[in-house]
């Protein structure tokens, strides 16, 4: 058997409490992006773990007091080179083929990727924002993100808010920032609501988001979780596939 490869047994599982499931939440993680050329964070070869350094660009305490941070996080935006051409895999694609049957999609990604695989946005909930924008840190400005980078590329090294001269960063929930009361709140209740709980590549420790399965397992609601490594609270689950989770997706959801 390959490395990663899971017995068809489990595949068929995965299927079956999938095909007799009519309301599923689906909660997302970097894992889900990585075959779309967007490296994850925490993992053996993740951004994080090669370069600790870069963490600290999602650090909004870090974020606000340095402004070299803030000028190299810019230039590596506007060059393009942070997340190139990147598209929907198979994996994006899978999720949005359940339909009426998808509830909601809980995503700790920033990528916009499922929407643009066709998950309609009413169905999401991006629990730590997106980069489609920018925000002001100082007051209620938002504004697309291509004008800020626009900015940039034009020679400013460290675009301010064009209303109150306030800081400006991406419209992420980075480390530090409060996540949105609504947000949690819908995921939460969609949980009570829904008939299985999927969570495909995340490492299930970033928190609050990552309460969901503790909450499907206390209500008896099965859980599946797909992800390459192991992950938090596999204890809980249902049923655990540690594989490619972009061609398992594609089995399991097809």
């Amino acid at each position: 058997m390959e490395q990663n490869e899971v017995p068809e047994e489990q595949i068929q599982e995965a299927r079956r409490i999938l095909k007799v499931s009519s309301k599923i939440v689906v909660l997302t993680g970097a894992g889900i992006s990585t075959d779309s050329g967007i490296p994850d964070f925490r993992g053996p070869n993740g951004v994080w773990t090669k370069n600790p350094e870069a963490e600290k660009a999602s650090n909004i305490h870090y974020y606000v007091q340095s402004s070299d941070i803030r000028k190299k996080n810019w230039a590596l935006r506007a060059s393009g080179d942070l997340w190139p051409n990147v598209t929907p895999n198979n994996g994006h694609k899978a999720l949005a083929t359940l339909g009426d049957r998808l509830h909601l999609i809980i995503t700790q990604n920033v990528d916009g990727l499922h929407q643009m695989a066709g998950t309609p946005i009413e169905k999401m909930v991006e629990i730590h924002g997106n980069t489609r924008n920018v925000a002001c840190l100082s007051c209620d400005y938002k504004a697309p993100m291509e004008e800020a980078l626009e900015r940039v590329r034009n020679g400013e090294e460290d675009p301010d808010c064009p209303l109150c001269k306030g800081l400006l960063k991406s419209a992420t929930i980075s480390f530090g920032q409060s996540l949105i009361t609504e947000d949690l709140m819908k995921a939460q209740n969609s949980i009570h609501e829904c008939d299985l709980l999927l969570a495909v590549g995340t490492s299930l420790t970033v928190g609050p988001i990552n309460q969901v399965v503790p909450l499907a397992h206390r209500l008896s609601t099965p859980i599946i979780i797909i992800n390459g490594e192991r992950t938090e609270y596999e204890s809980l689950a249902t049923l655990v596939l540690h594989t490619d989770i972009s061609s398992t997706l594609q089995k399991i959801c097809e």
